[in-house]
């Protein structure tokens, strides 16, 4: 039914911050200042990014809120230090990023969308072989904005695609795959020679996801004036990488900071461990260090991410999520030569646990979180507590959880009522706009049932189930064989129903249904001695998936789960029917 999730957080997060120009009309030029001229200079192992002249090394953080709001956050930006933005699309709406930039000292790495853009698991597929039109309709795109912008004085650089080499793993493999590969690259070279040909005075260069990318730069695209890569953990790596390469153009870091969630060791419960708030300045810091280290061919790095997006992404990368500033704003504001020496600077979360874990929580039962902050500042700490689905169903969405302070850094809050692993999530706010966070994993069970569940193991029937699709086949076996990865799926259509044999008339006291994401909203469950005559035993209407533990009085020979209206556009599953003497 729903595809289980994937391992990338870098794409759904950049996904969001696009903006594709190709349907949108030109705005009258407005007058402004001229536009400065950028140069690569320098010779091999010794090369120089100049502004006017003058030497320039980009000090910049990747681009989140809308441009529209440019003028309330640049003064922020220009306050750490930062004096180069990073986009992934430019069109009509860019001109108020790139006024407030340039009114505020900063510069734009404009980007141009190319697909399939945004690495593993994103984008839409082009054959670069043979889609002519989409080439050039890019190739007419592109330059249209950059004559458009090309004199104004926020302009630093053109960026043509984001992670597109890597990408094309998506679409094909093998033979093909490298082909379209080499296409790709060739084609980012054509744009930027019409870059060129309409704008002389600002390099350009492309992006991908990785230095095993460069290759196909360096054997297809001449006319790029420098390399780019976006590389998280392995950002001090890239040195080395571009040593071995033979490489003779400069290159700069497009998108950098802490371990990715693709990066990271999985923890007990299967999720990736993310880093804690400290490790993930430490990570900014790093980056930096790295790339400044790599003097005369590292030319700076955008790190990821100036946003406020407030979700599973946001949370892992963010400097300010929902505008609360963190450790690793900070850490990123020292890198760049911000003054933070009269900066308010944000709790620090040093410990964060479930109490008394034994690895698994129940569904919908009160459970106690420990919490140990402090801040540095002397100022009182205020808690959130949220919850995240992600490795559940790929929800990005953060649900707060009531909670109660039970003092001494002990939260009680009910775990969610759906079985799975769930990130939980712990805020500490100081009152003054920081915030630390720190997050950690909890696989949350089924509730203990009292008695034998006279259901497991028996024969199981059902009105229609799903033969393929996912990890279906999706029996009615399934969902009497004690197995939570496994599942009965059902047609989606109404009524549909789940039956097991008990084998002999049996009386029962309890019925648990472990719904997956596909649940029942209105369901009836019957018992009959023959298979064929049912009583209603329980009638619900207002189901809304999760656990149901049913307490009940019944008996019979047969028992059935009937479903009359499904609570999602899809069918009805399953993963455990229980019924217990």
């Amino acid at each position: 039914m729903r595809r289980r999730p994937t391992r990338r957080v870098t794409a759904s997060l950049t996904a969001g911050l696009l903006t594709v120009g190709a349907l949108t009309a030109l705005p009258a030029t407005q007058a402004h200042a001229a536009g400065s001229v950028v140069k690569v200079t320098g010779s091999q192992g010794n090369w120089q990014l100049t502004v006017d002249g003058d030497p320039y090394t980009v000090k910049g953080l990747t681009w989140g809120p809308s441009p529209a709001d440019a003028d309330r956050y640049m003064p922020d930006l220009a306050s750490m230090g930062v004096n180069t933005i990073r986009t992934w699309g430019t069109d009509a709406s860019s001109r108020p990023l790139l006024d407030s930039a340039a009114a505020h000292g900063v510069k734009v790495i404009a980007g141009f969308w190319l697909q399939p853009g945004g690495g593993p698991g994103s984008g839409g597929c082009v054959n670069y072989l043979t889609d002519t039109a989409y080439k050039d309709q890019m190739l007419a795109e592109f330059p249209r904005w950059v004559q458009e912008y090309k004199d104004h004085p926020g302009v630093l650089m053109w960026n043509v695609g984001n992670e597109s080499v890597l990408g094309l793993q998506n679409c094909y493999g093998g033979d093909e795959l490298e082909r379209q590969r080499d296409a790709y690259t060739t084609f980012v070279n054509d744009v930027a020679k019409k870059i060129h040909a309409v704008d002389p005075n600002h390099p350009v260069t492309s992006t991908d996801a990785w230095v095993g990318a460069w290759p196909y730069y360096k054997k297809n695209a001449p006319d790029l004036d420098l390399y780019a890569v976006n590389s998280y953990d392995a950002v001090c790596d890239v040195r080395s990488a571009w040593e071995q390469g033979g490489y003779t153009k400069p290159y700069i870091v497009t998108e950098s900071g802490p371990a990715g969630e693709w990066e990271v060791p999985d923890d007990a419960n299967g999720v990736p461990r993310e880093p804690t708030d400290q490790a993930k300045a430490q990570g900014y810091t790093d980056a930096w260090n790295c790339v400044t280290g790599h003097r005369g061919v590292a030319l700076g790095a955008t790190l990821f991410h100036y946003g406020t997006e407030y979700d599973f992404g946001g949370i892992w990368f963010n400097l300010l999520p929902a505008g609360q500033k963190r450790l690793s704003y900070y850490a990123v504001k020292r890198a760049y030569g911000g003054d933070t020496s009269r900066d308010n600077t944000p709790p620090v979360v040093s410990g964060f646990g479930v109490e008394g874990d034994a690895g698994q929580v129940q569904a919908g039962r009160d459970l106690v979180l420990t919490v140990r902050a402090a801040d540095p500042d002397g100022d009182p700490i205020a808690y959130e507590v949220l919850a995240n689905s992600n490795y559940i169903d790929q929800s990005k969405q953060l649900t707060p959880l009531p909670f109660t302070d039970l003092g001494g850094g002990r939260l009680e809050v009910t775990a969610p009522d759906r079985p799975g692993a769930w990130k939980l999530y712990v805020k500490a706010t100081d009152g003054k706009g920081n915030v630390g966070v720190e997050t950690l994993s909890a696989r949350v069970v089924p509730p203990a049932v009292d008695g034998t569940n006279v259901a497991l193991g028996r024969p199981a029937t059902a009105s229609s189930f799903q033969p393929s699709y996912g990890d279906c086949p999706c029996t009615a076996a399934n969902a009497v064989d004690g197995n939570p990865d496994t599942r009965w799926a059902s047609d989606w259509s109404d009524p549909q129903w789940l039956q097991v044999d008990l084998g002999t008339r049996t009386a029962f006291r309890h019925v648990q249904l472990y719904w997956e994401a596909s649940y029942a909203k209105a369901y009836t469950v019957q018992t009959s001695d023959d298979g064929q005559n049912w009583r209603t035993v329980s009638t619900v209407t207002d189901g809304y998936g999760g656990v149901d533990t049913l307490d009940v009085t019944g008996a019979g020979r047969y028992v059935r789960v009937n479903g009359t209206a499904r609570g999602t556009g899809y069918g009805y599953s399953l993963y455990e029917f229980g019924v217990y003497s």
